[in-house]
């Protein structure tokens, strides 16, 4: 059964695709990325190879097919010698980290040069050489040397891999946002045992450690907490999947008709911004409030009070200042003359322990 996280575009998505054959980037190019996610063995390279011959012909766009597993060396997935320490999973080596990197940037490099007209940079990635080979086979170079009958129509590029933390899929929409390109995500949902029963049929299989500890990081879809993952698909491999399904039809053209757009507020961003700035101000206002107590109980220590008078003078002191905290953290404090709202609050509760500390000493 197929699931959407979020709402699917109606066939109406086709129609606005077409009346809008030449907005997007540079040259008039449009081009959209979509990441083929799910676990090793869940059906992408299928759907990704069906779609890529379909998609030409119906609605006729231009697509390719970048397979991540193709294009980063093998050596990257090999694990450290014998006696090493301990080995991780193929998919957490830094040599495949680092392959990921250059394989953005290259992708980032062919990017820039189809949307702006700039020639394709120099081969600096020690992975470019194998990047041009894809060019080529996917014949995608004449696009990308300029050649305007080429980039007429609409690219899709199928980016096929786990992508099994949201944080890969992440960099590719900040690379969507960037070149204001279309971005959606089509993610494969299969079961564990069905993915490990696939893998032993291959030719090559991955290591099925691989497959159950990437089952238990894997970060599905989730656009009521990320908006940038607004344009997604679920799909259930278990049922037949065709290239032709309207779901994922509609979801790419609601890609390519709403690009990405760099000057939208990063509303993710500033809420992460708020959210450190919230803390710094409470541990600021918690770190002194801390030694307003401790020279006050040094001044009652003084005054020679009871034992017990000391123990109630602490914790209606320390009482205060959790109240005072809560109201800092739920951003309920009170406007004084000060514009940081910790100084604001410091200065309160001095004022209202000096009256708590009178009440003991000067009773």
């Amino acid at each position: 059964m197929r699931t959407a996280p979020a709402e699917a575009a109606g066939p109406a998505a086709l129609a606005a695709e077409q009346q809008q054959q030449h907005r997007g980037s540079g040259g008039g190019a449009r081009v959209g990325l979509c990441l083929l996610c799910g676990l090793p063995a869940a059906g992408k390279s299928t759907l990704g190879r069906a779609l890529s011959r379909r998609l030409p012909q119906r609605p006729g766009w231009a697509c390719a097919l970048l397979a991540y597993d193709e294009l980063i060396p093998p050596e990257a997935f090999r694990p450290r010698a014998p006696g090493a320490g301990p080995q991780e999973p193929s998919p957490l080596l830094p040599g495949w980290k680092q392959s990921r990197r250059e394989l953005l940037q290259c992708l980032e490099g062919f990017l820039r040069a189809l949307l702006t007209g700039a020639a394709l940079p120099a081969p600096a990635q020690p992975g470019w050489r194998r990047f041009l080979g894809w060019l080529r086979r996917e014949r995608l170079l004449p696009a990308a040397e300029g050649d305007a009958g080429a980039a007429s129509r609409p690219l899709v590029l199928l980016l096929d891999d786990n992508f099994y933390y949201q944080s890969m899929r992440y960099e590719l929409y900040q690379l969507a946002r960037k070149y204001s390109l279309g971005f959606c995500q089509l993610f494969l949902e299969c079961p564990v045992e069905c993915c490990l029963q696939r893998n032993r049929l291959r030719s090559d299989p991955v290591p099925e450690h691989t497959i159950q500890l990437m089952a238990r990081k894997i970060e599905m879809p989730d656009p009521r907490k990320n908006t940038w993952e607004q344009h997604s698909l679920i799909l259930s491999s278990s049922d037949c999947i065709s290239e032709d399904d309207e779901q994922i039809m509609n979801l790419l053209a609601t890609a390519l008709a709403n690009p990405e757009r760099p000057n939208e507020e990063d509303t993710e961003q500033k809420e992460a911004a708020r959210a450190i700035c919230a803390a710094s101000a409470v541990h600021q206002a918690d770190q002194a409030c801390r030694r307003i107590i401790s020279e006050a109980m040094q001044d009652a220590k003084g005054k020679n009070l009871l034992p017990s008078e000391m123990k109630s003078l602490a914790e209606e002191l320390n009482k205060l200042k959790g109240e005072f905290l809560d109201d800092l953290r739920q951003g309920n404090t009170l406007k004084t003359q000060y514009s940081d709202p910790a100084t604001g609050v410091i200065s309160s509760f001095q004022h209202e322990a000096t009256s708590v500390i009178n009440k003991y000493i000067l009773k």
